[in-house]
């Protein structure tokens, strides 16, 4: 349930509407705006008079929101979310550029790819320290080791770093270096780790599952808005469909309809999207065309040689082409690099 105050209502008026929220046993979150305050009610709001709260001052109009997902609806927060990061931000009028090799392979390869992607015009440095595979005889990052190489990377570079977390227990060790948690679409609905990362202080990106529909996928993200955590960026990085010739289906109309429904930013992952690196570049124009807040490109300088997801990266010189033909695009959408 969502009450919308008038502008220019009164603090005591918000208390009283937070006051009689918490004697029905509900829990409360403010959204304010630029020219109006709304409270969304969560918990067991059959037992609410409508009426009543409306005749309250202060109240403009009370709205049952239809959605399964409360937080993360426009309906509570009509305005566009930016999460800033460290100087930089996800969301809003500039595109977020987020790059780098999909694992950390070792120390050297790790620092030329993050000061090329840098040269190049990324934002921020992707890579997996932890490296959730299908197959337990793959590479599966290296761990600790790779933490510590993230950290040196965002010290010399100075972005800021995104990268996976797998369980509950890992997150005090990557929220020491990350600027960015990320969550696997693996880890999508495994709903411990989300409740926990609620927590957790530092941005979230949280990408689509591979067989997930979009309400399964916002409602991943209402865990993490529910257990305290605003600040949730949304990844599309591709579903399973009957399609062979790419590795996913990536689907952009996904990346338009959620910017309808939530105010949450969204970025789309055209590598791990196509499974491709040779359709990259035009489905990362094609997901800016479409509304994404951003993109997330795997680089890598010897794709050949990749330990993870090699067929996908670009090498860095075709990611400094990409970024920019990206520039003028972004102006025709109204947007900026």
């Amino acid at each position: 349930m969502i009450v919308v105050m008038k502008p220019g209502c009164a603090d005591g008026d918000i208390d009283r509407i937070i006051e009689r929220a918490h004697r029905l046993g509900l829990r409360e979150h403010l959204s304010v705006g630029d020219e109006r305050t709304i409270i969304g009610l969560i918990g067991d709001v059959h037992r609410v008079d409508v009426g009543a709260i409306e005749a309250l001052p202060g109240v403009e109009r009370v709205l049952r929101v239809g959605h399964p997902f409360k937080l993360a609806s426009r309906a509570f927060h009509p305005e566009d979310t930016v999460v800033a990061v460290n100087g930089h931000s996800i969301g809003g009028e500039r595109l977020a550029i987020i790059a780098g090799p999909c694992a950390v392979e070792s120390e050297a390869g790790y620092l030329e790819a993050a000061r090329l992607v840098k040269q190049a015009g990324a934002d921020f440095l992707r890579g997996g320290a932890f490296k959730p595979r299908t197959s337990p005889y793959s590479f599966q990052g290296l761990r600790r080791e790779g933490l510590r190489i993230l950290a040196r990377a965002r010290e010399e570079t100075g972005l800021p770093v995104v990268t996976e977390v797998m369980s509950p227990e890992d997150i005090p060790a990557v929220t020491e270096v990350a600027d960015v948690l990320q969550v696997g679409a693996r880890n999508m609905q495994n709903f411990a780790l989300l409740a926990e990362l609620g927590g957790c202080g530092k941005p979230v990106l949280l990408k689509r599952g591979l067989a997930a529909s979009i309400e399964e996928w916002l409602m991943a993200a209402e865990y993490i808005l529910a257990n305290g955590n605003p600040r949730v960026i949304l990844c599309e990085r591709g579903i399973r469909t009957f399609e062979g010739y790419t590795r996913n289906t990536l689907d952009l109309s996904a990346v338009a309809l959620a910017k309808t429904l939530t105010h949450l930013p969204v970025v789309a992952d055209p590598s791990h999207g196509t499974g491709r690196a040779d359709l990259v570049p035009r489905m990362c124009r094609a997901a800016v065309a479409a509304g994404s807040d951003g993109i997330m490109v795997e680089v890598h300088p010897n794709p050949a040689e990749a330990l993870s997801d090699g067929p996908q990266s670009i090498r860095p010189d075709a990611f400094a082409e990409l970024v920019a033909t990206l520039r003028p695009l972004a102006a025709v959408v109204g947007r900026s690099l």
